[in-house]
């Protein structure tokens, strides 16, 4: 169905573009049912740290102190949506329309609108003339080199979004939002490494752009607990003077407990406000902070509303649409469409790819009952650790039928323990046991709950699958249940542990048989609902492959958005929000991948990681010569260490003629000048590596040793 199909048979309920003094009423309206305005005023973090407390965690009623927030909306604010299907509309209020000669009224420290001096009011004027006259900037595509140096300094301050990490992969995810001289960031993500990383344990954002402004950040709020949005914690709060850092209670002991496992007792250092009612709203410099309810796959997962002079951005994190019997959404986010215009919305897009029904949690439950229940032996079930609410059913599904659970995996026991303390897992303590005492219960009574669904080699399911788990030996007559979706990258991986479990155990199940886990994501048709609810004057999809973003895009112009109302950033990007509408600025910020190896953090370059690589495909080949100091005549035959590349023995005959080849380099070599290391180095690394290459069709890396006698 094209876009006129579909507003010919869309609904005539029609669309009015409200007024400011309806706007300013209906806001009042909409916020207290909603959880986005509580009861407390916004608050103020300037008092924040002259409160003692334990372990520097605050709640926000004994934290912030509260200010006054101005009763009127300033004018110039669009109210036009960008969104023009399906509904109808009708004309704009006139006083509602932006003009470009509307000038702001500035407000004062309590939050009140001063009268406006009439030399700010003429420099605001030429401001916006200038910004009139400015050449439009196009915005930097992913085919094109970036552009890095300086931002120019804005007329006025706007408003900028930069995504930093999450906008071209899965995980990495940080976005940097600043207006003037304040900057909030909303999550700190790692992302797992490529197959053409050896050596790299994960990825991290780059934040050289905030080298030099670490005072202006005025606090991290993290969305939820899972490690593609608080993985990096430890390392860049660090970095960036331990700003405060916002989340719910779970979100936080999760990080709390990160930090401890990075480096002892640096958990002590964190400044900490726990968001305990999600209608609590907060005030990080000109950022108005509140928070929205979201289904995801973690518990205390929340969406963030953040108010700025420029514009409202909305941003659910991840997000998935959780649905009744009648596979109608629990949540209804029409609510987020009568905010402050303009607004901006960020949304997770990826499951933009995904055309699929996805399950709802109630079949998802009552499959793994069906599971539990009627299994002949032993279940053990693989699922992400950070799965805190489906572990905590599948234990009470347990203690019903009167089963042992044996938790096993670090990440796992760890995650149980910290949910438990909050209160948000509950069991009888002869519910769960040690992974030691499986063999003490019949088989049909235990239920073994563990980490490695995708397959990491370290984990608990691939040691069970080797046989080198000390207290689990595989049966055929197992029930082997992975109930967790596939990390895009880990296909392969996971295929080879399908083949593996299948050779072993009669009862394997997994998402493509039965529906036993539920995404986390929404799908294609979840995000063209959720921008048919919300009705936002700008798209901004996030948080996937840029492909995946480039489809979101595509759906929200095939449901009626229009084109330069919608952003696809890279990583690095800008997005420059202001009174005269908002642009992706041709220039970048810094965004390249930090590694994180065994040794910490490395500036490790590509240079690093081609030789990894190449020491892994094409091995090493040391070539030990001895020279006479003097005349650079050869003093012995070359020796030869290869490693990775050929076995001696089986290849003598390639050793001697590659011997023979080094005599005659270093003959050709040889003057009466006292010789230079350097170059014969050089030129044997060079030769050789060509030799090789001609008769092997590789090239390891060749490593010359020269010593002169």
């Amino acid at each position: 169905m094209n876009t006129n199909d579909y507003r010919r048979n869309a609904p005539r309920k029609t669309f009015k573009s409200p007024s400011f003094s309806a706007m300013k009423k209906s806001h009042k309206e909409q916020a207290k049912p909603h959880g986005f305005v509580s009861k407390n005023k916004p608050l103020k973090f300037s008092e924040a740290t002259k409160q003692k407390t334990d372990s520097n965690s605050l709640s926000l009623d004994n934290w912030l102190e509260t200010v006054d927030l101005p009763n009127e909306k300033p004018s110039g604010a669009s109210t036009k949506p960008a969104f023009s299907a399906p509904q109808k509309t009708v004309s704009e209020n006139k006083q509602g329309k932006f003009s470009p000669n509307t000038y702001r009224q500035p407000r004062s420290r309590s939050g009140n609108f001063q009268k406006p001096d009439q030399s700010k009011f003429k420099a605001a004027q030429a401001a916006s003339q200038a910004v009139r006259n400015y050449k439009d900037q196009r915005p930097q595509t992913q085919g094109q080199p970036a552009t890095y140096g300086k931002l120019p300094a804005p007329g006025e301050p706007r408003l900028r979004i930069i995504p930093i990490g999450g906008y071209e992969e899965v995980g990495r995810n940080m976005t940097i939002f600043e207006y003037g001289n304040d900057i909030i960031i909303l999550d700190m993500g790692i992302q797992f490494p490529e197959e053409d990383m050896p050596g790299i344990d994960y990825i991290i954002p780059n934040v050289e752009y905030l080298k030099g402004k670490e005072k202006q950040v005025k606090g991290v709020i993290f969305s939820h607990g899972h490690l593609d949005h608080i993985g990096a914690a430890p390392i860049l709060l660090e970095k960036l003077g331990n700003p405060v850092i916002i989340g719910r209670p779970l979100t936080l002991a999760m990080i709390k407990h990160r930090q401890e496992d990075y480096k002892k007792d640096s958990s002590k250092k964190l400044k900490t406000v726990t968001i305990k009612n999600i209608k609590e709203r907060m005030r990080l410099g000109v950022f108005d902070i509140s928070f929205f309810q979201i289904d995801h796959s973690i518990m205390d997962a929340v969406g963030v509303i953040i108010k700025t002079p420029s514009g409202t951005i909305l941003h659910p994190g991840d997000w998935t649409l959780e649905k009744n019997k009648d596979g109608k959404p629990i949540i209804d986010y029409s609510f987020l469409s009568k905010l402050e215009r303009p607004t901006v919305l960020m949304l997770e897009s990826l499951g933009a790819i995904d055309v699929r029904n996805s399950a709802s949690t109630e079949e998802m439950q009552a499959n793994l009952t069906k599971l539990i229940s009627q299994a002949p032996g032993r279940i053990i079930i693989g699922t992400f650790s950070s799965q805190t609410e489906r572990i905590s059913w599948i234990i009470s599904v347990c203690e019903k039928l009167g089963k042992k659970v044996a938790l096993d995996g670090y990440s796992m026991k760890i995650n149980v323990e910290i949910a438990k303390k909050l209160g948000y897992i509950k069991y009888q303590k002869n519910t769960v046991i040690k992974i030691e005492e499986v063999d003490k219960y019949p088989d049909n009574k235990v239920v073994i709950l563990c980490t490695g669904s995708q397959g990491e080699g370290n984990a608990v399911l691939s040691r069970i699958i080797d046989g080198s788990h000390k207290s689990v030996k595989l049966k055929l007559e197992d029930t082997v249940v992975l109930s967790s979706s596939i990390i895009p990258g880990n296909e392969r991986t996971i295929q080879r542990l399908k083949d593996n479990l299948y050779r072993q155990c009669n009862n394997v199940i997994h998402g493509n048989i039965m529906d036993i886990h539920v995404s986390g994501h929404g799908n294609r048709d979840d995000i063209a609902y959720m921008l048919r609810q919300i009705r936002p004057d700008y798209f901004i999809p996030s948080y996937a492959n840029h492909y995946m973003l480039k489809e979101a895009a595509k759906l929200a112009v095939s449901i009626g958005f229009r084109q330069e109302r919608i952003f696809v950033p890279d990583n690095g990007s800008v997005i420059e929000i202001g009174r005269q509408g908002a642009k992706m600025l041709e220039k970048k910020v810094p965004a390249s991948y930090v590694f994180v190896d065994g040794l910490g953090i490395t500036d490790m370059n590509n240079v690093v990681l081609r030789d990894r690589q190449q020491l892994a495909e094409d091995g090493m080949l040391v070539i030990v010569a001895t020279i006479d100091s003097k005349t650079g005549d050869l003093v012995q035959n070359p020796d030869i260490i290869s490693r990775g590349f050929v076995y001696l023995k089986e290849n003598k005959k390639l050793i001697e003629m590659t011997r023979t080849k080094i005599r005659k380099l270093l003959k050709d070599e040889n003057s009466k000048t006292a010789p230079d290391d350097q170059l014969i180095k050089d030129k044997l690394r060079n030769e050789i590596g060509k030799f090789l290459f001609q008769k092997t069709e590789k090239r390891p890396m060749i490593l010359p040793v020269i010593i002169e006698v």
